[in-house]
């Protein structure tokens, strides 16, 4: 529900966004980008729609959890090389796919190819588009958007969406700074998810063995003596 909500907010506000800045998107890079990271995209959707909730979330809190220690320890995801330029494409696009977290790889392509004063309207329309395949995929399988409760929720979003814009130019002011606190909250929220997964399939693992152990007949040194169990 939480993929659904986000998604018609985000094609509301890059909407708003876009309306009148379609002028300022580098659209060559931009096509030639799409053809690594849409197909990967699609992949990325299928897995969402087929694989196990505890491999999706495995995944996500994983992905999320490797964002954060790089904000906090300042290490930033680069590429110097077309080969790594389109790896990076691809599965930022997969990521993208599954959890809409794939930015920060799709990011560090396109900071190497796309002039500054064109990089965030390009980046929107990349967003809107990839946002856009996610949600008709979803919309041709029948899976309820939960669209009331946007519309709801509609308000909310927006004070946050006109407060993330007038923080935007601070944030870009210090922006090591913002990165390390963002980095530190990310890993200590993705360690306490991650264990929240790794709990139960611990407590599994140990039940069956203690089952295991109960059902293995004892042997004693009497029996080892005469050649018979108890």
């Amino acid at each position: 529900m939480v993929t659904h909500l986000i998604g018609v907010h985000l094609l509301f506000f890059s909407g708003l966004t876009l309306l009148n800045r379609l002028h300022n998107v580098d659209w060559p890079y931009l096509r030639s980008s799409a053809i690594y990271i849409l197909p990967a995209a699609f992949v990325g959707v299928f897995g969402l729609l087929n694989l196990p909730i505890l491999w999706l979330n495995s995944f996500i809190y994983s992905v999320t959890l490797f964002y954060g220690f790089t904000w906090l320890l300042n290490r930033g995801i680069q590429s110097r090389h077309v080969w790594a330029d389109r790896g990076l494409l691809m599965l930022g696009g997969y990521v993208a796919g599954i959890s809409l977290t794939g930015a920060p790889l799709m990011v560090a392509v396109y900071m190497r190819n796309v002039s500054k004063q064109k990089l965030r309207d390009t980046l929107f329309i990349l967003w809107f588009t990839l946002v856009s395949i996610k949600m008709t995929t979803f919309i041709a399988l029948s899976v309820d958007l939960h669209l009331l409760t946007a519309l709801a929720l509609l308000p909310i979003a927006a004070i946050g969406h006109i407060v993330g814009l007038k923080a935007h130019n601070a944030i870009m002011r210090n922006d090591l700074l913002f990165k390390r606190w963002i980095g530190g909250g990310l890993v200590t929220c993705e360690s306490v998810g991650i264990m929240a997964v790794i709990s139960p399939i611990c407590s599994g693992l140990l039940m069956k063995n203690i089952d295991f152990e109960l059902a293995v007949p004892k042997i004693s040194l009497n029996d080892l003596r005469t050649g018979g169990l108890s």
